[in-house]
């Protein structure tokens, strides 16, 4: 259920399928439930408002109504763990908390998760840590990096979730975390291991929540709301005190290091960040410590047919515009000890293959995924995608990820980003003539 069930489309597997609903509208939530057994409330309104706990509990007696009269047979509701003399300190854990009151009221059996920070792309404060690593060298670390918490990976969360539905419909609270206790600051070294940065942490005795709110804007995607809320929930305790999950689920959750390295291993391998912020649409956006540049040009011919001319990269065929750009490139990657351009390439692509300096992450009958294989300051990504949007027009597009590693990736990319830009601008207006010309 979602607000826009067209940006999911392309995504669901099997027999699954998305409906409209908006927490915030009462119809709409009850036609989405017609003929629906068990619901997941997964709904977070942090971002939205200064008022967002009132939007909170209005979304939850919203959704509780809707499920007693669809007959829901239970809800699993997601929210947050923290132990506190007193809640009220934090506004985001306090509503958290009320909102599983108010799914629990509604009488539907509801199952609520109270989990620890997660490790995982999307996960705000997990968000928050890798930014702050991968841009600071020197971090000047506040006390509230030095609370306890038991993080929880993305996938142990989701296996957690998915095993509810075999539990016995009746409302209970499920503590949830990783195998191991850590602080925030244990967080950030062991993303930094795993990624192979060194950095530097200086503790300094107080910065007050405000303070470390506007730090947390500067050099992370939190903007200053959310920034404080990560904050205010950190000074709290989050660990897992009852027994009764290890009781009900044979789950064994990974360690931190694990978890860290499954969020990584897991993002590279879906490339969701390349549609995140939508589709058949021009954008520049950073999602996570990305920078993803989406570019789109309307077409005449139809996507199987297109994507046989738009696949021709690379190789003999070329890069469509000033191929000679390409090989130059290569060249500079070989006196740097690279790859270089390895000439030639398959007739017809296959997962693992290489194309010149980069290689076939992913391929369809209307979609190439690569990645460089040349030495970067970081990852990237290069998507061709054609398809067809509801409304039946014919779209070519190519979105390029760049996953900067230290500021030197930083450097690297603003350094280059005019002649990046105009090359990939060209090369799609180029190729959109060709396939419009057959």
């Amino acid at each position: 259920m979602t607000r826009h069930p067209e940006s999911l489309d392309e995504n669901l597997v099997g027999n699954a399928s998305a409906v409209y609903g908006d927490t915030s509208n009462l119809e709409s939530l009850i036609k989405a439930m017609e003929g629906v057994d068990d619901a997941y409330y997964l709904v977070h309104s942090m971002a939205d408002s200064d008022d967002f706990e009132e939007l909170e509990a209005q979304s939850a007696r919203n959704f509780g109504e809707a499920a007693a009269k669809a007959q829901i047979k239970r809800i699993i509701f997601l929210g947050a763990l923290s132990q506190s003399e007193n809640e009220e300190s934090s506004k985001h854990m306090s509503s958290r908390h009320k909102t599983g009151e108010i799914l629990r009221s509604s009488g539907v059996p509801t199952i609520e998760f109270r989990a620890s920070v997660i490790i995982g792309a999307g996960s705000m404060p997990f968000e928050a840590v890798r930014a702050l690593v991968e841009r600071l060298p020197v971090m000047v670390t506040p006390k509230w990096v030095r609370g306890e918490l038991q993080p929880i990976a993305a996938r142990d969360l989701k296996d957690f979730l998915v095993r509810a539905l075999e539990l016995e419909p009746v409302s209970r609270v499920i503590e949830i975390g990783g195998s191991e206790v850590v602080r925030y600051q244990d967080l950030m070294k062991t993303y930094s291991d795993v990624r192979g940065l060194k950095r530097f942490m200086i503790p300094v005795p107080v910065i007050t929540p405000r303070l470390s709110s506007h730090w947390l804007r500067l050099v992370t995607p939190a903007h200053y709301k959310i920034g404080r809320r990560i904050v205010e929930s950190a000074v709290h305790r989050s660990v897992v005190a009852s027994e009764t999950a290890s009781k009900l689920f044979d789950i064994k959750p990974l360690g931190t290091r694990a978890a860290t390295e499954a969020a990584i291993r897991d993002e590279e391998y879906a490339f969701s960040f390349l549609d995140q912020e939508g589709k058949a649409k021009d954008y520049k956006a950073q999602v996570g410590t990305r920078f993803v540049e989406k570019r789109t040009r309307r077409i005449r011919k139809e996507p199987i047919t297109a994507f046989k001319i738009a696949s021709r990269v690379g190789g003999d065929s070329g890069w469509f515009w000033q191929s000679w750009l390409w090989t130059l490139r290569g060249w500079i990657d070989r006196v740097v000890g690279g790859v270089g351009t390895r000439k030639g390439r398959s007739k017809h692509l296959k997962v693992g293959e290489t194309l010149d300096f980069w290689r076939v992450e992913r391929i369809s009958d209307n979609r190439l995924t690569l990645s460089a294989d040349m030495r970067l300051p970081g990852d990237a990504v290069f998507d061709v995608h054609v398809y067809e949007t509801p409304s039946k027009e014919f779209i070519l597009e190519h979105t390029v990820a760049f996953n900067p590693k230290g500021w030197g990736g930083y450097i690297y990319w603003f350094a280059l980003y005019p002649l990046h830009a105009l090359v990939f601008r060209k090369m799609l207006d180029r190729m959109a003539t060709e396939i419009d010309r057959g």
